[in-house]
């Protein structure tokens, strides 16, 4: 090997040097390379949301954790807009000057953390995240709590003029939405309501795009309903209200959309999550809150509907109130021991004499057991009306209301799968999929009339559970030759 003179020494150093701090400022030149295990390639999600910037002015992508939806999505796409660099395959929206831009997170600190770490490196090595460093021409600190935060950004865009990017954060209230048009706005994670509605108004003139990117841990929240209407998540564009074109989009992503994420490590994500949160954290799905009571997935619970056998034990639970009086039947399949809920009703703002109609009409024979001092005054004016139904034929008992108790019971019911629900109780689904707790830990007495009936049937209607009278079992065999007592188990 031939020596090198210290003045070649020297040189090469600063070649290494130069080399270096270009890799480290050039971050956003090595993502989706042609080919390999990270080619762009093997990112068809991503690739989509990028395409569809040409055609919709809202995007988001509501997707698993991981996956790249702030760097690798929205971010990324953030650069080319505001440096006009696009690489040669870009099919995505392209502006052909620079550009006025926000990047909004959660708060001042979270925004700091992520998105201007991200796009503008640590403080320590600005000009290392995504934003070549070249092209990052200076920055402006924001007065705050928070040390370091950068408020301003701007970036030479290659016309020559100075693409102005904005950090916000949602803890600072709509107020601070308010005012100048840009041309983009990054949202990551999910924004307020009111916030989301002040950054389409700043865009509305000037042809603008906004970007949302994030995971759905609230769940079935009203900005996730724009995108998912009635809370189903099917990627592509969204219907318009008013029957127009669509303007929105959306792009679901999920653990397996993600290359860089092997099998190990999505083994141990998945193990780290928390049961209630992991259809949302690995698959993008609105969760059912964090506060869940019964954190299930409603796929592991839900069997299609069949017609109960005579011989199984059956009965309901019963909720008895003014604005809404709700009962839920379940029946005990006695070899597997199996409860099923396979019937509901709930009703408001009517008499007695017409809930009972309804309930008998199930099977006037079935107990029931319902709490008397459910939504009602006191104890002793739930008695008198549990009398009222009584009179009118039905055939109640008080059902044990310990609600933790009862709560918990129903977990392990339904965790086990030994409580199942048939497919056609929507009402049923409805009230499941809010049944929450609040920061408290207290379970939010909202529209829970069918959750309270299940917990009553769980706790005290299995017990004076009863089979079909004899009667209307052979009715229901068709034939008395057909009825077999020792066979059914009676």
């Amino acid at each position: 090997m031939t020596k090198m003179t210290r003045a070649e020494l020297e040189e090469y150093h600063k070649l290494l040097e130069e080399k270096f701090r270009r890799i480290k400022t050039r971050k956003i030149y090595g993502m989706y390379p042609e080919e390999g295990k990270l080619s762009r390639h093997n990112y068809p999600k991503h690739m989509k949301f990028f395409r569809m910037g040409a055609i919709f002015s809202e995007r988001a992508a509501i997707a698993a954790n991981r996956v790249g939806k702030t760097e690798g999505m929205s971010g990324y796409e953030l650069v080319w807009h505001m440096t006009g660099k696009y690489p040669e395959w870009w099919e995505g929206k392209r502006f052909d000057r620079a550009v006025k831009c926000w990047a909004a997170g959660t708060t001042n600190q979270k925004t700091k953390e992520i998105l201007q770490d991200k796009l503008c490196g640590p403080m320590t090595d600005i000009g290392t995240g995504l934003i070549p460093g070249d092209d990052l021409a200076d920055y402006k600190k924001k007065a705050s709590s928070v040390p370091d935060v950068i408020e301003t950004v701007y970036i030479k865009h290659v016309s020559g003029d100075t693409s102005i990017l904005v950090f916000k954060s949602y803890e600072q209230g709509r107020t601070a939405f308010e005012g100048t048009e840009q041309d983009i706005i990054l949202l990551d994670e999910e924004p307020p309501e009111d916030v989301y509605e002040e950054c389409l108004m700043r865009t509305m003139t000037t042809n603008g795009i906004i970007m949302l990117t994030f995971t759905p841990l609230q769940g079935i929240s009203k900005v996730v309903m724009k995108f998912m209407p009635g809370g189903i998540p099917l990627e592509g564009p969204v219907p318009a209200a008013d029957g127009g074109a669509p303007i929105r989009c959306l792009i679901c992503a999920t653990w397996d959309d993600a290359p860089h994420l092997d099998t190990e490590q999505k083994r141990k994500l998945w193990a780290g999550l928390e049961p209630h949160l992991r259809e949302a954290r690995s698959k993008g799905i609105p969760s059912l809150g964090s506060g869940a009571v019964w954190p299930i997935l409603e796929s592991e619970i839900t069997v299609d509907d069949f017609e109960i056998p005579p011989y199984w034990p059956r009965a309901y639970g019963f909720d008895v109130g003014w604005r809404f009086t709700a009962a839920v039947w379940g029946a005990l399949d006695p070899e597997s021991k199996t409860l099923y809920l396979y019937s509901c009703y709930k009703q408001g703002e009517n008499k007695p004499i017409v809930h009972t109609a309804g309930i008998r009409a199930r099977g006037a024979w079935i107990p029931g057991a319902a709490d008397p001092a459910t939504r009602i005054g006191n104890q002793r004016d739930g008695e008198k009306l549990l009398d009222e139904y009584r009179a009118l034929g039905l055939n109640l008992v008080t059902a044990d209301n310990s609600i933790e108790v009862g709560v918990f019971d129903v977990w392990i019911g339904l965790s086990t799968g030994k409580i199942k629900i048939f497919r056609s109780m929507a009402p049923w689904f409805e009230e499941f999929r809010l049944y929450q707790r609040d920061q408290k830990g207290q379970i939010v007495k909202v529209n829970d009339h069918l959750m309270d009936c299940t917990r009553y049937f769980i706790r005290t209607g299995q017990k004076i559970a009863k089979v079909m009278p004899i009667q209307q079992i052979i009715a229901a065999m068709g034939a008395v030759e057909t009825y077999d007592p020792l066979r059914h188990g009676l």
